[in-house]
């Protein structure tokens, strides 16, 4: 798709960036922006050609990255559509995936859970055989779009067979499921990201994505690079913002005593290119990682991994730089500045968290299993 960048320039310009200031003021979800990038074939980039998409993980990585530099709540709504729907391409059904194609359905991840919390890898979720259906009890501690997606990606235990973990398709409106509380969170304060109850949630035996037990081996294999992946791009996405205020603010900023702008200043100077210099290696590791797991290379897992710990970490540092450099007026919520500030705190505490990448890194550098 290769119009799609000027597509979404153009939703962008016209709606995600003129709303993402009343998006985290009243945390509302980006519904606007959302059904915008449906129409204009964003929301069905990745999956198959045939049926609408054809578009790769480095189109989705540019992708979240322009709209983490306009608002982060939106680009981890369509972040976490993408990882989602890496899983659908393969194992959804038809209708379904026809329906992300033509940018109609929005989709997201039900992993996180009350009792295992950050650990998705240990669902305590049960899925049981009632009639030839499968009912499924869950108490979700986060799903991100919650009530405005239409499907999630859910995760359970298996119904019978070996392994930790299946996976299935459960509509958002299904029977059963407790409404979505409202999000008031410090950042990404319009993704809606908030905890959902299953109680006796009843699906067919086909809502299966994949085999039974086989979910945590899917999950790790297809959805959780994209995931980890699109998570660096996002946080570059929000350094990118951060950075560019900063430069403008600088160059703007007079002090009038000395007849010089802060960008005169040499320690600001320096500061920024900090910030610069941050942002362009965590970029570089994002694209290193998309070209490592589009060409098979071994170390594509490691750095994937690698990808969500630096640019989480990252862009705390990078943010804070500019709250620092424009002092008092990035407090102000004009700027944009704070917005970022609080938008890049979220990664260090969203599964898995930065501590348990850096165990996983740890792990995989020393020749250990993952878990």
């Amino acid at each position: 798709m290769p119009n799609h960048l000027d597509a979404l320039e153009r939703v962008i310009n016209d709606i995600v960036r003129p709303d993402a200031p009343s998006v985290d003021a009243d945390g509302t979800f980006p519904r606007r922006g959302i059904d915008a990038l449906g129409e204009a074939g964003i929301l069905g980039l990745t999956i198959a050609e045939p049926l609408g998409g054809g578009g790769s993980l480095a189109d989705a990585v540019d992708v979240v990255r322009r709209l983490a530099e306009a608002c982060g709540s939106t680009a981890m709504v369509v972040l976490m559509h993408y990882a989602a729907a890496a899983l659908l391409d393969g194992y959804g059904d038809e209708t379904v995936r026809e329906a992300i194609g033509s940018g109609q359905h929005l989709t997201t991840l039900a992993f996180s859970e009350e009792g295992s919390r950050s650990q998705f890898w240990a669902p305590l979720s049960t899925a049981t055989r009632t009639d030839g259906r499968i009912r499924l009890d869950a108490k979700k501690s986060w799903i991100t779009a919650a009530g405005e997606a239409d499907s999630y990606v859910w995760s359970s235990r298996p119904v019978a067979g070996e392994g930790p973990m299946s996976l299935w398709l459960v509509p958002s409106d299904a029977p059963g499921l407790s409404p979505p509380g409202r999000f008031d969170g410090l950042g990404l304060r319009g993704n809606r990201s908030s905890p959902v109850e299953a109680t006796g949630v009843v699906v067919p035996e086909d809502a299966a994505l994949g085999a039974d037990g086989a979910g945590l081996d899917l999950a790790l294999q297809m959805v959780l690079p994209w995931f980890l992946v699109l998570s660096g791009a996002l946080g570059v996405g929000l350094m990118d913002a951060v950075t560019t205020e900063t430069g403008s603010h600088l160059t703007a900023t007079r002090l009038e005593h000395l007849g010089e702008r802060l960008v005169d200043q040499p320690m600001a100077r320096a500061d920024h290119a900090r910030m610069r210099i941050a942002t362009d290696q965590v970029a570089a590791l994002v694209g290193e990682a998309v070209a490592a797991i589009a060409a098979g290379r071994p170390e594509a897992p490691l750095r994937a991994l690698e990808v969500k710990a630096a640019a989480g970490e990252t862009a705390i540092t990078v943010t804070e730089l500019a709250m620092k450099l424009c002092g008092g007026s990035a407090f102000r919520k004009e700027l944009g500045i704070e917005r970022r500030f609080r938008d890049a705190r979220a990664a260090r505490v969203m599964a898995p968290t930065t501590d348990a990448l850096l165990d996983f890194v740890g792990r995989a550098i020393n020749g250990m299993a993952l878990l």
